[in-house]
């Protein structure tokens, strides 16, 4: 299932190559940029691991219905991975695989372990059950603990190139050449954001960050204040709307036909951008955010 990834030639080499030996270390830690595909790689390598033949087992790893493929997620409004969902993982790989040659156990963004399941989580890495595979994916390798970055074997999942990703998005969206080449140049070559840009609701921030960029260049204070205040309550709106309305600035300064927004527009965008997301998320208030953020673009 590994060829199934795009891009990442020499990552999916090195998989293949210490499967192939039985050289795979017991934890595996997957790292890359939200949209880069972690979550994808981790299960086709499960699937792998498991199944190596391909088949039913194979496909039910990687539509998430296998039993011998055990997922772990954060929980909650704080998306942290608790003690208990560790502790209760532990005690079910103890026992025997019930079809496949092993188990898996994928942790999807090992950072939002908090300090407990952190430790809980160390002790099973360091005396794993004979079979069982562990699999971890984050953004970065900074939030992990030194001590279970150094039980793991690290690998680095980069973004795809902007042609493979719209080539990509045309096969299997079926969407536009000239909509598919947009958002591999906006989404800088992450095919899981470009797809996430075709589903609610960030399809419909895109949107907004679009007409904000349009009025911006207009120079109309007024109508943008009055298209961002709808979102004046929401939280989570702004800091997705701020994080598209980056990532359409920075697409400009490659591609200038993406926005009518110039050169220097989209440095500052960017960088006030920047600077609202670090307020919000320091629970700045929010009915004063965007407000903030668009009187200071004009």
């Amino acid at each position: 299932m590994l060829d199934r990834l795009l891009g990442n030639a020499q990552t999916k080499a090195d998989l293949a190559a210490a499967l192939k030996g039985q050289r795979l270390a017991g934890s595996i830690l997957l790292v890359g940029e939200p949209g880069c595909g972690a979550g994808f790689a981790a299960r086709c390598l499960a699937a792998d691991y498991l199944y190596p033949q391909g088949g039913e087992g194979a496909r039910q790893v990687m539509e998430g219905q296998s039993p011998e493929c055990l997922e772990v997620e954060g929980e909650g409004a704080s998306g942290q991975i608790r003690i208990e969902r560790i502790r209760a993982i532990r005690r079910e790989i103890q026992g025997t695989a019930l079809s496949a040659g092993g188990r898996v156990v994928i942790l999807y963004q090992a950072q939002r372990l908090n300090p407990a399941s952190a430790n809980a989580l160390l002790k099973t890495l360091e005396e794993p059950p004979p079979g069982v595979l562990f699999i971890l994916t984050a953004d970065s390798q900074a939030g992990l603990l030194p001590t279970i970055l150094s039980r793991c074997g690290v690998y680095d999942l980069a973004p795809i190139s902007r042609e493979e990703c719209a080539a990509a998005l045309v096969r299997e969206k079926g969407i536009s050449q000239g909509q598919a080449r947009e958002l591999s140049l906006l989404c800088g070559g992450k095919l899981g954001s470009c797809l996430a840009c075709l589903e609610s609701p960030r399809k419909e921030s895109l949107a907004l960050a679009r007409q904000l960029t349009d009025l911006v260049a207009a120079r109309e204070e007024y109508a943008a204040q009055v298209l961002a205040a709808g979102l004046e309550k929401d939280k989570a709106g702004q800091l997705l709307l701020l994080e598209n309305l980056s990532a359409l600035a920075l697409a400009t300064l490659y591609e200038p036909s993406l926005s009518p927004l110039k050169a220097q527009q989209c440095l500052e965008l960017t960088q006030l951008a920047g600077e609202t997301r670090a307020y919000l998320q320091g629970n700045g208030n929010t009915r004063l955010a965007l407000t903030h953020f668009i009187s200071r673009l004009f």
